[in-house]
C-alpha cells in the first residue's frame, strides 16, 4: 500500500527558476501575464523573480517592476535574494517572503556566487536572523543536495548538516534540490526520510530537475518519505546557468496530472495552467517537452 497524502502543495518556480536560464529575454509584460495566468490556475505559492545582478542573469533585470506589479495579498510571493545587496532591494518592496540559496558543493557555490559554502553561510546567517526579526517568511534553497556537476556524488550527511544550519538559523522552509537531475528514487527516499525525521517543525520541499527523466519517479519516492510540498515549473522550464547540462524543472502540468490520477489534491486547474503556458511559449528559445503539454497541444 502506497503511503500518500490527501493534498500536496505545489510551489511554482517557473517565473524565476524557469526563466532565469532562458536565452531570449522574455518581455516584462509577458512575464506579468504569465504570473497572472499561473495564479488563475490556482497556484498559491510562487517564486516571482530574483534580485540578482543583471550582468550575470539578464533575464531577471526587470525584477523590481515584476515585484511592484505582481504581488498578491492572498498568496505567498517569493523573491530570491542571494546576498545583502539583494536583500536590501527586497526591503524596498512590499514582498514578505524571501528565498536564499547555498550549494552543498563548494565547487558549485564558487561557480554560482563566487563564495565557498562556508563563506555563504557566514554571510547569510545574520541576514536570516534579521529577516525573521522583521517577520519575513524565509525559504532556504539547498542546491546540489544529491550530486554536483563538478564534484560528483554528495554525501547525504553533508546535505543534512547544511539543512541543520539553516534550521538553527530560523528558516521557515527548506527547498532541497537535485540540481542536475541525477538523483535516483532510492536516494530521494533516503535523504527526505532523514530530513523528515530530523526537522519536524520546518516545511520540507523537494525540488527535482528532469535531466534524466527521473523527476516524477523521485517525486513518488519523496511522497513515500512523507514529503507533501514540491517545486515545479510550468512547461518544465528551467535549468541552471552554472550547472552544465542541467535540464528544466519537473513540469507543473505533469506533476499535477500524476497526483490527480493518484487521488491527491493540488488545487491546480490543468486547463488554466496550459493557458498560462501558452502566454509565454512564443517567447521561448526552445520547445516545451512536457508529456501533458505535448498531448494537449496535439489534441486541443
Amino acid at each position: 500500500m502506497l503511503n500518500l497524502p490527501k493534498k500536496v502543495s505545489i510551489i511554482e518556480v517557473g517565473p524565476r527558476d524557469g526563466l532565469q536560464n532562458e536565452k531570449l529575454f522574455v518581455p516584462t509584460d509577458i512575464k506579468k501575464q504569465f504570473i497572472a495566468g499561473l495564479r488563475k490556475a490556482g497556484l498559491q505559492e510562487m517564486e516571482l523573480t530574483s534580485f540578482v545582478s543583471p550582468k550575470w542573469v539578464p533575464q531577471m533585470g526587470d525584477a523590481a517592476e515584476i515585484v511592484a506589479d505582481c504581488l498578491d495579498a492572498d498568496a505567498r510571493n517569493i523573491v530570491l535574494a542571494p546576498n545583502r545587496k539583494g536583500i536590501d532591494r527586497v526591503y524596498s518592496t512590499d514582498c514578505q517572503a524571501v528565498a536564499v540559496f547555498v550549494g552543498v558543493s563548494n565547487s558549485f557555490n564558487l561557480k554560482n556566487i563566487n563564495k565557498t559554502t562556508r563563506e555563504s553561510m557566514k554571510e547569510l546567517k545574520p541576514i536570516i536572523y534579521e529577516l525573521k526579526e522583521k517577520n519575513y517568511f524565509v525559504r532556504a534553497c539547498i542546491s546540489t543536495a544529491f550530486y554536483c556537476p563538478y564534484e560528483g556524488k554528495i554525501d547525504e550527511s553533508d546535505s543534512i548538516k547544511l539543512c541543520q544550519e539553516f534550521v538553527e538559523a530560523g528558516v521557515d522552509e527548506l527547498s532541497v534540490a537535485d540540481t542536475i537531475g541525477m538523483a535516483a528514487p532510492n536516494e530521494s527516499f533516503s535523504l527526505f526520510s532523514q530530513l523528515k525525521k530530523h526537522f519536524t517543525n520546518t516545511l520540507l520541499t523537494a525540488h527535482f530537475h528532469d535531466t534524466r527523466k527521473l523527476a516524477l519517479a523521485n517525486i513518488l519516492a519523496s511522497l513515500q518519505a512523507g514529503i507533501d510540498r514540491f517545486d515545479t515549473s510550468a512547461g518544465g522550464l528551467g535549468g541552471c546557468p552554472f550547472a552544465p547540462g542541467a535540464a528544466g524543472n519537473a513540469a507543473t502540468e505533469d506533476v499535477v496530472y500524476m497526483l490527480a490520477r493518484m487521488g491527491i489534491e493540488t488545487g491546480v486547474d490543468l486547463n488554466k495552467l496550459i493557458e498560462a503556458i501558452e502566454v509565454v511559449r512564443p517567447h521561448l528559445s526552445s520547445q516545451i517537452e512536457s508529456g501533458y503539454y505535448r498531448l494537449h497541444a496535439q489534441t486541443g
